[in-house]
């Protein structure tokens, strides 16, 4: 099944120092640009993070600090990604959890905005665990019936992903999918990045990172703490110190962001309900 493209489908892969989103670094960065006529632009980068590289995190993907000491800085990347990114939709295997919030996260570490309101996100992970729960390595075997050789190289997990994906679209092309929560059934895997999109999102998440999350009727909540399941704007009204706290605290930058947006809306609410405390 070939894909329904309308704009261009960037799947991609990040070797980093670590997992944290707040704090970890790219030192790699894989690409696979497919266009709507079927092309597919290539293109892989080495990171210098600025920080040591992990002696464990460089017996998983190999990448030492002797590897990236004359290699680019992300902002030094951080234009020409961005240009060559374009309007693109994102794919990725776990992409959603961790490779799109620390790419947001570098972006904005450099002070540039990566904006994914109009962008939709899918996660081939996310597809081959609701139909087949297992790893990618595996996902290859299982999908691609061959080894995957060299994981945990950018490039070679990046192509894995990407040819995965195209033997689920295949796989699932007639299959019908009931949603636990909705009860409603569909055949999503067809080829349209809106519907996978949607089906590989596993949660309402509003700041990538999961703490802040969609509640039953669309409101933003925290997702941890003594506020879990308390609507933002609620919080920051009662306990304006809260935000204060957050944005010192080490929280994405993403995260930051959203609150910021949240905490700016709340203090116009209030400014206009009552001039006198402004």
């Amino acid at each position: 099944m070939n894909l329904n493209l309308t704009r261009p489908l960037v799947f991609f892969d990040l070797e980093t120092t670590g997992l944290n989103v707040g704090k970890d670094r790219i030192v790699e960065i894989s690409f696979i640009k497919v266009m709507p006529n079927g092309e597919e632009i290539h293109r892989t980068e080495l990171v210098n993070p600025g920080v040591h590289i992990p002696e464990e995190c460089s017996a998983i993907h190999g990448i030492t600090d002797n590897d990236v000491k004359d290699k680019p800085t992300f902002a030094d990347l951080a234009d020409d990604l961005l240009a060559f990114i374009g309007d693109a939709d994102l794919a990725g295997f776990n992409s959603n959890k961790f490779d799109v919030p620390l790419l947001v996260e570098e972006f904005l570490r450099c002070g540039k905005h990566f904006d994914l309101r109009n962008r939709y996100l899918v996660d081939v992970q996310n597809i081959f665990h609701k139909m087949e729960p297992r790893n990618l390595t595996a996902a290859y075997k299982f999908y691609c019936h061959a080894n995957l050789e060299d994981a945990h190289q950018a490039s070679a997990d990046t192509q894995a992903t990407y040819e995965v994906f195209k033997a689920q679209l295949e796989k699932y092309k007639d299959v019908p999918y009931t949603d636990p929560r909705t009860k409603a059934t569909s055949i999503p895997i067809n080829g349209d990045v809106k519907a996978l999109s949607a089906f590989t999102r596993e949660h309402n998440t509003v700041d990538l990172a999961g703490h802040i999350v969609l509640d039953k009727n669309q409101n933003a909540v925290f997702n941890f703490g003594k506020h879990k399941g308390v609507p933002v704007s609620t919080v920051f009204i009662k306990e304006p110190a809260y935000y204060d706290w957050m944005m010192k605290a080490d929280f994405p930058l993403y995260t930051k962001e959203i609150i910021t947006q949240i905490y700016k809306e709340v203090k116009l609410e209030k400014k206009f309900s009552n001039p006198s405390l402004f």
